[in-house]
């Protein structure tokens, strides 16, 4: 039997653990990109010198930010871990990038109104649903039909950030419109039933414990695609959530139609729910609770947003000049 090729054993070692496609996409990019920097040399051979050159390259030539990277770091030390099951010592006296702290763009109220304004479609119920709940758009992508609980007007959001389940608030205002998209995602649910599909993607430890709830309502997403596609990893056919790049490009060009000065992100909604709840009086520790943020010191963050300038203080203009 021939031997397994080192790409196919990356992706196996990635998919026993669950990992997500995105990060199997990234890692087996930076991997690839590694080996070809240093001219299809095979890892084994290479160590904390041709590491280090290829990450100072990412910084230097190619600019890269460091949350970059450090991905790239990420997938190396995968690759000589748990692939090459390499223990090295040096491997762990690699330095991380330093990651900047920058303080988040936040959007006034009225300048939230004017880009949901933009908005349309399933689009501009997706934003509502972001600013609204102060989910992540893959959060709000990913939800199940059993994930919103209407009688008790909350969202259950499985898998965040860390692999955390938590529950976040179901605007009053938004319930009619989910239902709505319900009714619309059920009858693309059963079409698909009819004509032999209906299956949808379900992470590995749920399909071993229920074979068959990939085909049951509840686990069907709320936001499905308009088409059904190939699953990449299973080669099945399927129905995928909405893409998500179909709302970040409408959310990016209706920031630019709008003329806004700041830089707009699907993220920029999730900043904007924390600000604005911080705004109204909302206490900070249940606003990380919502945001499902493990360290308080996350959130506070949003705090600095709120204070007029550096520190809270006025400008001497504003005061040694007011009678001027």
């Amino acid at each position: 039997m021939s031997p397994i090729r080192l790409m196919d054993q990356v992706r196996n070692a990635i998919r026993v653990r669950h990992y997500s496609l995105r990060t199997e996409q990234a890692y087996t990019q930076w991997i690839r990109r590694f080996i070809y920097y240093h001219n299809k040399r095979h890892p084994v051979e290479m160590g904390e010198t041709e590491i280090t050159a290829f990450l100072t390259h990412l910084a230097v030539e190619k600019h890269v930010s460091p949350s970059t990277q450090n991905q790239a770091l990420s997938a190396l030390l995968f690759l000589y871990k748990q692939v090459l099951k390499l223990e090295l010592e040096w491997l762990d006296d690699i330095v991380r990038a330093k990651r900047p702290v920058r303080v988040p763009v936040v959007l006034s109220v009225p300048e939230v109104r004017v880009l949901l304004g933009q908005l349309k479609g399933t689009n501009k119920l997706l934003g509502v649903l972001l600013y609204g709940t102060g989910m992540r758009i893959t959060e709000a992508l990913r939800l199940r039909v059993g994930d919103i609980d209407f009688s008790y007007k909350q969202i259950i959001v499985r898998s965040g950030k860390g692999a955390k389940d938590r529950r976040t608030i179901l605007p009053e205002r938004l319930i009619p419109a989910l239902k709505r998209q319900l009714e619309y995602a059920r009858s693309l649910y059963q079409q698909d039933m009819e004509e032999g599909f209906g299956r949808v993607y379900l992470p590995y430890a749920l399909m071993r414990k229920y074979p068959n709830a990939d085909r049951e309502w509840i686990w069907q997403y709320v936001f499905p695609s308009k088409q059904r596609s190939v699953d990449p990893r299973s080669n099945v056919v399927r129905r995928h959530h909405w893409y998500d790049k179909n709302l970040q490009r409408a959310i990016k060009d209706a920031a630019r139609r709008l003329n806004l000065s700041k830089r707009v992100t699907t993220h920029t909604l999730r900043h904007c729910f924390a600000t604005h709840l911080l705004q109204d009086g909302a206490d900070i520790r249940t606003v990380q609770e919502l945001l499902g943020h493990k360290d308080v010191k996350t959130t506070q963050i949003y705090t600095h947003v709120l204070q007029r300038g550096a520190g809270a203080v006025r400008s001497p203009v504003d005061t040694a000049l007011e009678s001027t």
